[in-house]
């Protein structure tokens, strides 16, 4: 069966909105965003889903119950969490800041005339992103719980990304989970800025300009091709397996380089060949959290960081010809792909904070995100993979799938892989690229990204990576 045609249409009937304030509010306050906040607009909403299947024991659990469980346990994560439950407005200086006033969280139900393993999780634009993850449209956050015909359950989340990241969004969603569960906080937040502060006096070096640009500078492409109505959302399943032998395959051994740079080396490989005569140079940037890399050697710092709430991302970003990128050996775009990591070391990150609060005046976002398709083909691979998502669990059971679903309208492509629930090995991937480059990847490396429906998400054969068709390892 081939599920890359089969569709199901199905109907979400909502049958009930409200707004779950936190149990205990805060005093209301401002909370400014870091000079890192201030680096990723546009304002941006990215959505993160879960998906439960009826549990086998336990008869009790009915879609209103595992809801009142859902909406109970939010309003005591929303006490810690509380700038979740605010909403982003100007400062007195025009600046956009939190008004931490308690205004709460939009909640969804609904109900899916369909059964959770037909689901075609593949075409997300179709299934997730029409009907099943929520619109945010106040706040910082919204909630969509949705039935399912067979007893199963969706829980999406949509997070405001100025001012968290997927770390963030994490750290909140375990939370939230282990209430509902009893259990108590494994971690809480902190907001406190002051660990984003600018060196005074701040310096940066000029290469800090070839990252990021202010938004006013910023002038949308008027290229029909590379339109963000052209981009497209998919998610694969991709099998433990095929991973680990193209990490062997990748490495030498002089260098061994990590299964997500592996991955990312293949991706801009493949999507290389759909350059042009005058397209003829490609882009890949690598999403880093800098939480771990500012802390400079002091222990308590980097604790601290670990429970720092908010955006501390950076986009570094390579180009390289097409040519290069499709004769050289796998091995070799390895390498380059971690040079592009490697660049976004704590100097590095320091002067973009110190940029960052140069321009503070107005938003400011990343250069790829803006202008990475002008020259050929370009994409940024964001990794989720060490983030225990399948510890969100409510109480009844483990989610069976998990992945995200974020358009973000960028100029260039955006993939993310989350580790399966099933804790073997696979990894969820998404990918929102351009439909010609999903096209050309399916075509190369078929077999490495499966299409993602729950009713198969176990079934695949574990193939070898010898068959992988048009790529020089």
């Amino acid at each position: 069966m081939d599920m890359r045609t089969e569709i199901r249409d199905f109907m979400v009937t909502v049958s009930k909105k409200e707004v779950v304030a936190a149990k205990f509010p805060n005093h209301e306050h401002w909370l400014p965003l870091s000079n890192l906040d201030m680096c990723f607009g546009p304002p941006l909403d990215f959505s993160l889903f879960f998906c439960y299947t009826k549990p086998t024991c336990g008869d009790n659990w009915t879609f209103v119950s595992k809801v009142e469980v859902l909406k109970k346990a939010l309003a005591e994560a929303l006490v810690p969490f509380y700038a979740l439950a605010g909403e982003i407005v100007p400062n007195s200086m025009g600046e956009p800041e939190i008004l931490c006033n308690n205004r709460g969280v939009d909640f969804i139900e609904g109900f899916a005339d369909i059964e959770l393993q037909n689901l075609n999780l593949y075409r997300a634009d179709e299934t997730i992103g029409f009907k099943l993850v929520p619109k945010k449209k106040n706040g910082m956050l919204a909630v969509q719980a949705t039935g399912f015909k067979c007893g199963g359950l969706m829980v999406a989340c949509t997070f405001g990304h100025q001012i968290m990241d997927a770390y963030s969004a994490s750290m909140f969603l375990i939370s939230w989970a282990e209430i509902a569960q009893s259990k108590p906080f494994s971690s809480l937040p902190t907001f406190c800025r002051s660990l984003l502060n600018p060196r005074i006096p701040g310096s940066f070096d000029s290469s800090i300009e070839n990252l990021c640009i202010p938004i006013t500078t910023f002038h949308p492409t008027k290229e029909p091709n590379l339109g963000a109505n052209n981009f497209v959302s998919r998610t694969y399943i991709v099998k433990a397996n095929i991973i680990n032998e193209l990490q062997s395959l990748a490495n030498t051994n002089e260098c061994k380089r990590t299964k997500v740079e592996c991955f990312s080396a293949l991706l801009w490989k493949i999507i290389a060949k759909s350059g042009t005569t005058d397209k003829n140079i490609s882009k890949l940037g690598t999403v880093v959290d800098e939480r771990t890399r500012i802390g400079c050697g002091d222990e308590e710092k980097t604790k601290i960081l670990a429970s720092y709430f908010g955006c501390v991302l950076s986009i570094p970003y390579g180009s390289k010809s097409v040519d290069e990128l499709i004769e050289k050996p796998l091995s070799w775009v390895v390498n380059e792909v971690h040079g592009i990591v490697e660049s976004a070391m704590t100097e590095h990150f320091l002067d973009l904070l110190d940029w960052a609060e140069a321009h503070r005046s107005v938003l400011s976002l990343s250069k790829i995100y803006a202008y990475g398709s002008r020259k050929g083909p370009a994409l940024v691979v964001s990794s989720s993979l060490r983030f225990p998502l399948s510890k969100v669990q409510f109480g009844w059971g483990r989610p069976t799938c998990v992945s995200c679903y974020f358009p973000w309208g960028g100029d260039a492509g955006y993939v993310m892989p989350v580790q399966s629930p099933s804790e073997n090995g696979d990894w969820v991937v998404y990918m929102h690229l351009l439909k010609e480059e999903l096209e050309l990847i399916e075509r190369e490396a078929g077999h490495v990204f499966r299409p993602l429906t729950l009713g198969y998400l176990n079934e695949f054969e574990q193939e070898p990576l010898v068959s992988l068709l048009n790529v020089t390892v």
